[in-house]
């Protein structure tokens, strides 16, 4: 039923290569990969199912979780004031874009899927992805050798991205019974108190684990229609928020807003904090390059990709957090358990559960685009040895990795099932920020060893004239 995805390096397929470009082109003019269909040597390859307006979606689908809904209330705690909460904000998305478009670039130098591992076997270890075709040297780029890429994929794949999925899929369940179980009594059991609503969520949790693995195995196809769906779901609530905000603005209600920077922190702590937690709430614009070889046209739909679905991010986080802090006080969004919640609850009348859905909404698509995305990068590790190779097989039918998307499945549910897993989270997140610093390490270093190889901008400097390339185009300044 599955076949071994087979190495290049072991094949002798003649391929007709664009020179400014890494990514190679047959001779039929199309990409194996994207045909979907066996390759010369017998193995399958993932189709490239993946465009622009997916790719988008994929990028705004992990990066909007839960955390704009339930508690965006650090940035404003730690920054002690409306005026400067929202300056940070505004920076972290400004920062988000300067990594994403780094990451681009990496994406088109590095054509493969597995984001910092793909960049850290290429920088550190001298390539040789197998099916990347790439050819393993020594020399000062390989002196880290695979150890970095290989301790990326391990914390990623069996601790860091599963144990964020299960916390997020709580969430999603949390907020999907709550309508039904809100009244519902504890039962004693032994010295302990086992609450109904706890046994519930947590089923609801794995069922709904169960859903998405399904979905993952079936096809790309299946996924991609899913994840647009809850993507524009979710955007259409938060554009709810917004507009109700924007009418208490155009009401004269700037009574919260018109404190400005009063009250702002002096602290650096604090400042590192605030920025700290915005920061991981933007985490997610390098899902795209996680999954590079299912993208159309990578080359350019990467970049466009990051240019759209970052700022357009960015710019919700900020209309949200000005909506909330229109209605809310400061002392209201700090102490309330769900801010979004409280605000339907003051603005909403009825249609209060409209906020409740949007949570559900978006963390299920969260938690979705999470997995497939985490799949890719156990898909790409088997491929080249760092895992088992089962976990490089692709179905010949369905052409996804099925075993990458089962052991994910599993490994999720025993999180969620275990009990507490927060604290792991905050155990291994800092670990994010190291591999994110690795890649921007492993950009420097690509740049001095492939300065030929194409890449979707470059700044160009002759004489008095600065030229930037940005693709084909050629601007001045």
């Amino acid at each position: 039923m599955m076949k071994a995805l087979s190495s290049e390096r072991e094949t002798s397929t003649e391929t007709a290569v664009d020179p400014r470009s890494p990514f190679p082109k047959t001779k039929g003019g199309g990409d194996d990969s994207a045909k979907g269909e066996p390759s010369d040597s017998g193995g399958v390859q993932l189709k490239r199912e993946i465009g622009l307006f997916s790719a988008v979606n994929l990028i705004v689908g992990v990066m909007i979780g839960s955390g704009i809904f339930v508690s965006p209330t650090s940035a404003l705690q730690r920054s002690g004031s409306v005026g400067m909460c929202l300056v940070i904000w505004v920076v972290c998305g400004f920062i988000s874009l300067l990594g994403a478009l780094a990451f681009a670039e990496l994406g088109t130098v590095v054509p493969r899927s597995g984001a910092e591992y793909a960049y850290f076997q290429e920088a550190f270890a001298g390539g040789g992805i197998a099916g990347g075709g790439g050819k393993v040297h020594t020399g000062r780029t390989a002196k880290w050798g695979p150890l970095p890429a290989f301790m990326c994929s391990w914390i990623y794949v069996l601790a860091l991205r599963p144990a964020e999925i299960a916390v997020i899929v709580l969430t999603f369940s949390e907020y999907s019974i709550r309508p039904f179980l809100s009244d519902v009594p504890q039962e004693e059991i032994g010295d302990g108190t086992l609450f109904c609503q706890e046994t519930a969520t947590k089923l609801v949790a794995v069922a709904a684990v169960g859903l998405m693995t399904y979905i993952n195995i079936v096809s790309v196809k299946l996924y991609v229609k899913v994840q647009n769906i809850f993507t524009i779901c979710k955007l259409l609530v938060c554009f709810v928020v917004i507009i109700g905000g924007l009418y208490e603005l155009c009401m004269g209600n700037i009574q919260h807003l018109s404190k400005g920077f009063e009250g702002t922190t002096t602290s650096p702590g604090d400042y590192a904090l605030a920025f700290y937690s915005g920061l991981w709430a933007y985490d997610g614009w390098s899902t795209v390059t996680v999954v590079t070889e299912e993208i159309k046209n990578p080359e350019v739909n990467i970049p466009r990709s990051i240019a759209i679905g970052v700022p357009l991010v960015t710019l919700v986080y900020c209309l949200m957090n000005l909506a909330y802090m229109t209605v809310l006080s400061i002392p209201e969004m700090i102490t309330a358990p769900a801010v979004a919640v409280v605000f339907g609850e003051k603005l909403l009348g009825v249609m209060t559960f409209i906020i409740p859905l949007g949570v559900a909404l978006s963390t299920f698509g969260c938690a979705l685009s999470i997995q497939f995305s985490v799949t890719r990068l156990c898909f790409v590790a088997g491929r080249e040895g760092h895992m088992l190779q089962a976990l490089s097989y692709v179905h010949v039918r369905r052409f996804t990795p099925a075993p990458a998307v089962i052991l994910q499945g599993l490994i999720t549910a025993l999180f969620i099932v275990g009990g507490n897993i927060v604290e792991l989270i905050d155990f291994a997140s800092f670990l994010v920020w190291i591999f994110y610093g690795g890649a921007m390490v492993a950009l420097l270093v690509l740049r001095k060893t492939k300065p030929d190889v194409h890449r979707p901008y470059k700044p160009l400097k002759k004489k008095a004239t600065q030229r930037w390339h940005f693709g084909d185009n050629l601007c001045r300044s």
